[in-house]
This record gives C-alpha cells, structure tokens and sequence, in this order.
C-alpha cells in the first residue's frame, strides 16, 4: 500500500511553531486570533501544526496582530544559513528561550514581566533572577 500524505514541509512546521509560541506569550487563544483573521480556530490549528501553509498576506496580518515583524517566524528556521554565522552564537542559542516559554513556569513569568511598566524595576528583578541563580545551592 502506498502512501499518499504528503509531509508538511519543514519551513511551515517552523513557521507555525513560531506563531503559537507567540500567541502563546500573548495568552491568546486560537479562537481569539482566528476571529481577528476572519478564518475559524481549526485553520489556526493547521497552520501552528504546518499542515496548511500560511500565506504572505495573511502571515503578514498575524505578524500584525501578534504585534511581531514578519521576519520573528522565521528565525532559527530549518536551513537558515544566517544561524550559521560567526558572532551569530547569541541569536543561534535562542532554542532556549522557545524550552523556557513552552514551561507553564516560564510563560506565567514572561507574562508578569511583560505587564512591569518601570523599565528600571524590570532591570532590578533581571538583577535579582541572576543573582539567585548563581547562588549554590545550601541544603
């Protein structure tokens, strides 16, 4: 028996990952970014899981709605030859960032920071986070 589905490729897989992590970061629904687009929550679910491919102009309205340039679904993406560059490590390293948001810890963090007006109170609670986690553990 042969098969006939077709993979989704790699580029829409990524693209889509990108696009629920950064809903996800907003704490939006499917369904809230699905009625912004005019298209139901299933479609939303599609593209995330790159089933479906997203197109410019509608990749374009997400990046507007999720309030990110177009090039943020992009980044670190399969075959990406500027992930590759030297003094590139910093942006290359940014797998962590996706593993610390996809953590129920990491997204209710990012959602407090995020809502911290005070520039300086951010940069004092980066501060203490550095500090404690360079402290050794005493037990």
């Amino acid at each position: 028996m042969i098969e006939n589905k077709k993979k989704p490729n790699p580029i829409d897989i990524h693209v889509g990952s990108r696009v629920r992590l950064r809903r996800t970061m907003l704490g939006m629904s499917q369904e809230k970014l699905g009625e912004a687009l005019g298209i139901t929550f299933q479609q939303i679910q599609k593209y995330e899981k790159g089933t479906n491919r997203v197109g410019a102009s509608r990749l374009q309205n997400i990046s507007t709605i999720l309030n990110v340039p177009v090039s943020f679904f992009f980044e670190d993406a399969p075959g990406d030859p500027s992930g590759n560059q030297p003094g590139m490590a910093e942006a290359n390293s940014s797998n962590y960032v996706v593993d610390f948001l996809s953590s129920s810890e990491g997204l209710q963090l990012n959602r407090a920071f995020i809502k911290i007006p005070d520039p300086k109170v951010r940069r004092k609670l980066v501060d203490l986070v550095k500090s404690l986690a360079s402290e050794p553990d005493v037990n």
